[in-house]
């Protein structure tokens, strides 16, 4: 089978290759003919980063972790490869904005990836959003940069891609105009694996049953947020943000099957919604060759085999933190990175089984409701609220009784 190309050559760095997006990414890379990889990132995985490199050959591979440096060095050297080490931040936001690089995947999961995501979107990149905490935490900042610099902002997640292919085409990605006929736009969530599991039993869910999505392969991290509903609270603000709507005009719906991955409602009474098989080579194929479109090997979609479609209200007693994510988003501010950051602390505690279930909720709600929201004018007052939520998640995680 001959490989696909684009309408016109590029490289592409990717932030997060080791992940489920990254290895995702790569996959589509095997088909184009004419995308080639300028970087490779990854946080401590020597082993399968080495690998992507000796497969890929990119120009430079960072190391998150400055102490494994040496290793993938001396691992890449006795293969005989000529990729370059870089570590740290320092490393990433170079890969995310150095000439060369023509597409940047966003793919670090939480704060992690907010400064190379910066990089990227102020070196005017075509900048592909799968990590979506750094448009949560610094909203018009992210945006303002990669306007400023003529960056092309393009969502990876399921549901803000799906409401974006429902969107009239223009060449700036996303824009103003595109919305002049919009009355809201539906976001859907699969529910994740607790869906229908009794209430009462809440207290005793462990990490195993936590990561074990239904539908979706994904990290830990994602997976719990997933089965929380964090992760659509998170959505919801970050499609505040990337659309420019307010709170008002979103919703959320339960939709189990994940079929349906978004919906937009227009004024004249039309229902647009974009359609797929729970596959992210889907979304991520569509913004690397955005504005054409190229082939992938994921799965088609079969109505008549699939069971009848659901869709449902949130339970908002059973998924608090969709209700948290939903009130940041109308709080504005340092809400969103005020959430974010106890969130990633709270499900940290409970993947380590110092944090029940339960708790992640709880200790997102509190540390809200004790830390006053701020005007997000800055990047330092942001990292301020990030580091006052961390530590007063830690604090109050540390004297939490299991």
């Amino acid at each position: 089978m001959s490989l696909m190309r684009l309408d016109k050559a590029a490289s592409l760095s990717i932030l997060g290759a080791t992940g489920s997006i990254g290895q995702s990414t790569l996959a589509i890379v095997r088909e184009v003919e004419n995308l080639s990889v300028f970087a490779l990132s990854a946080n401590t995985n020597v082993q399968a980063l080495l690998a992507q490199c000796l497969e890929f050959k990119p120009r430079y591979a960072v190391i998150c972790d400055r102490g494994f440096g040496p290793e993938l060095s001396a691992a890449l050297a006795e293969q005989g490869s000529a990729t370059e080490v870089l570590v740290g931040e320092e490393g990433l936001a170079e890969i995310a904005s150095a000439p060369g690089v023509d597409i940047v995947m966003a793919a670090i999961v939480g704060a992690a990836g907010l400064d190379s995501t910066l990089a990227a979107a102020g070196a005017g990149k075509k900048l592909l959003l799968a990590n979506k905490e750094a448009l949560v935490m610094t909203g018009e900042l992210l945006l303002t940069a990669a306007r400023e610099s003529g960056a092309t902002l393009l969502p990876v997640d399921s549901e803000h891609n799906a409401i974006f292919q429902c969107l009239p085409t223009v060449s700036a990605g996303i824009s103003d105009e595109q919305f002049r006929h919009v009355d809201k736009l539906v976001l859907t969530a699969s529910g994740g694996p607790f869906l229908r599991t009794p209430l009462g039993e809440f207290s005793e869910i462990t990490p195993a049953e936590a990561c074990a999505h239904p539908v979706w392969s994904m990290g830990s991290k994602i997976s719990v947020d997933s089965a929380t509903m964090m992760n659509k609270g998170l959505e919801y603000i970050e499609a505040c943000q990337l659309f420019g709507l307010p709170p008002e005009q979103l919703e959320v719906i339960i939709h189990p099957q994940s079929i349906v991955h978004s919906f937009v409602h227009y004024n004249d009474g039309s229902v647009l919604a974009q359609m797929a098989s729970p596959d992210m080579r889907v979304p991520i194929a569509h913004c690397l060759a955005w504005p054409q479109r190229i082939q992938t090997q994921a799965p088609r979609l079969n109505l008549q085999s699939q069971p009848a479609l659901e869709f449902l209200a949130p339970d908002l007693e059973r998924f608090p933190c969709l209700s948290l994510g939903i009130e940041a988003a109308k709080a504005g501010g340092t809400a969103p990175a005020l959430l974010n950051a106890a969130n990633e602390e709270a499900v940290a505690a409970f993947l380590d089984e110092r944090l029940d279930y339960l708790g992640i909720a709880e200790i997102n709600a509190e540390v809200m409701a004790q830390i006053p929201c701020e005007p997000a004018s800055s990047l330092a007052i942001i990292r301020d609220a990030d580091a006052q939520a961390r530590k007063l998640a830690n604090l109050l995680i540390s004297n939490r009784i299991i």
